[in-house]
């Protein structure tokens, strides 16, 4: 626990989420191989890619939806992991990875893209994937959608009262300042650049596949060993889609919060209003009633 966050568990109480589950991953090991790491940044396809990986057989892929949104308690993995390499603090290797993937056969999105170097140390068996495109379109598509949702006033004030906005806040907000040094707007670009010329020299040529979701299955396919489905290369997240969902989950959360309000608020208020009662109506007749002792024999 390198971050030295504990873990909460969901309260009952949030019923408008019923989707989020409650797995605490730092008690979890690896149950399938790891055989792919798609390493390519976010709104690059990351969720056709996943959606297709899927639909390829792959256990599962991870994705940033698996902790912002599936099951938020992850994020104290992620929290752990951005402590050990930026700040110092404990360990993240293998063992902790496994405990945060070991359901899954591939990861791909952000956070995991802050550990391409650990990822790929970590699991040199599996096969590595960048998804790509151009960088001024990657830019003003970021800008529209995880830039506004990291900066987004309405989720940092539900971070405050909500269990898993308070889970996945603080570490969206960490990924920014580590990768993005807090400045994606001025310094996107150039991290862009800066990262995919990373993975192209930590990666052997021939084992690396740069992939463009527009080119569809038959290039991720030839490189997977897989064959071809026979129906279209799956096409999600869009930009629109992405603030529409991101804005219905800060109202589903909000709705936790009043509800957890009026179930555990109300009796509580409605017990001191009792005891404020008691004390203010009752402790004086029976003041005046009861003998005072003096002392005296």
């Amino acid at each position: 626990m390198a971050s030295g966050i504990p873990y909460t568990p969901k309260p009952a109480t949030d019923i408008f989420t019923p989707y989020q589950t409650d797995i605490d991953r730092r008690q979890c090991k690896r149950i399938v191989p790891m055989r792919v790491l798609a390493l390519g940044l976010g709104r690059t396809g990351t969720a056709s890619l996943r959606a297709a990986l899927k639909e390829l057989g792959y256990t599962d892929t991870y994705h940033m939806m698996s902790a912002s949104v599936e099951n938020p308690p992850d994020c104290l993995c992620w929290m752990d992991a951005f402590a050990a390499k930026f700040e110092g603090k404990g360990k993240f290797g293998r063992e902790e990875w496994d405990a945060l993937f070991g359901h899954c056969q591939a990861v791909c999105d952000w956070p995991a893209v802050a550990f391409a170097k650990e990822l790929i140390e970590a699991y040199p068996e599996a096969k590595v994937i960048i998804t790509t495109r151009d960088v001024d379109s990657w830019h003003n598509s970021v800008m529209k959608t995880v830039n506004w949702r990291a900066n987004d006033p309405e989720l940092k004030a539900v971070a405050n009262f909500d269990w898993a906005a308070g889970l996945y806040h603080p570490m969206l907000r960490k990924f920014w300042k580590y990768f993005f040094y807090d400045d994606f707007e001025n310094r996107g670009k150039e991290r862009f650049h800066d990262y995919y010329k990373e993975i192209r020299e930590l990666v052997p040529p021939g084992k690396l596949l740069e992939y463009r979701v527009s080119s569809g299955w038959r290039p991720l396919c030839e490189y997977l060993g897989e064959p071809v489905p026979d129906k279209p290369f799956p096409r999600s997240n869009d930009a629109e889609n992405f603030v529409q969902r991101c804005r219905t989950q800060n109202r589903k959360q909000m709705m936790n919060v009043i509800f957890r309000a009026l179930i555990v608020g109300v009796p509580v208020v409605a017990t001191a209003l009792s005891a404020t009662f008691a004390y203010t109506h009752y402790l004086p007749k029976f003041a005046q009633s009861t003998p005072v002792w003096t002392g005296a024999s």
